[in-house]
């Protein structure tokens, strides 16, 4: 993808991994992912959203956050086998997630994807608004007053659920390029967010 064109003219998919918690001995593993396809055209598209099974306990904290149980897991697919699935959502998009280091950790089980560009919502918030008292996706879109839509397109989901959240990150990508009129804007402003480009942003 050219880091020249147009935010206006690139297509996204945004992601979210739910984990079962680290824990003495064993790296952590997703037991839920969800993506949202999204472009400044035309809004939030197709999405996917599935358990994940695996032979890793949840910890206590990790079903504290998310409340997903061993049972959720018991019929669902492995991440190797929605493979598949989740490079058709990827592929020729520019990849979105909100502190994006868990969701390009648990990509790597698939070496040579090549997924990306990447863009972190949470840069690009510390970016465009750096004197907010949190940068929590949840506090995000409270702040900016984006909960109500959310829970209109997912009634029945709340946070820490994936697709919740990817469809959230989604939302104030979208909240971020509107305000500050990115739309018209290179890619490469999106990539890597320099503050003081953005604060000239801002100004303007």
């Amino acid at each position: 993808m050219n880091p020249s064109t147009p935010i206006a003219d690139q297509r996204f998919a945004v992601i979210d991994f739910e984990s079962a918690g680290a824990s003495r001995g064993r790296t952590d593993v997703p037991v839920q992912v969800g993506i949202a396809l999204w472009s400044p055209e035309e809004g939030l598209g197709d999405s996917l959203c599935s358990f994940l099974s695996t032979d890793q306990k949840i910890t206590w904290s990790a079903r504290k956050v998310h409340g997903i149980s061993a049972e959720d897991l018991v019929q669902a697919p492995s991440l190797l086998s929605l493979w598949p699935e989740i490079r058709r959502f990827l592929a020729d998009r520019v990849v979105v997630a909100h502190g994006h280091g868990t969701e390009k950790r648990f990509l790597r089980a698939f070496p040579g994807h090549s997924f990306g560009p990447w863009i972190d919502t949470l840069s690009l918030a510390r970016a465009a608004w750096p004197t907010l008292p949190s940068f929590a996706l949840g506090d995000l879109c409270q702040h900016f007053d984006l909960v109500p839509r959310l829970d209109g397109i997912h009634p029945e989901r709340r946070w820490h659920d994936a697709l919740y959240d990817a469809s959230a990150s989604a939302l104030l990508l979208d909240h971020l390029i509107d305000t500050l009129a990115l739309t018209e804007k290179p890619l490469d402003l999106l990539l890597h967010p320099d503050l003081s480009a953005w604060r000239t942003l801002r100004n303007s």
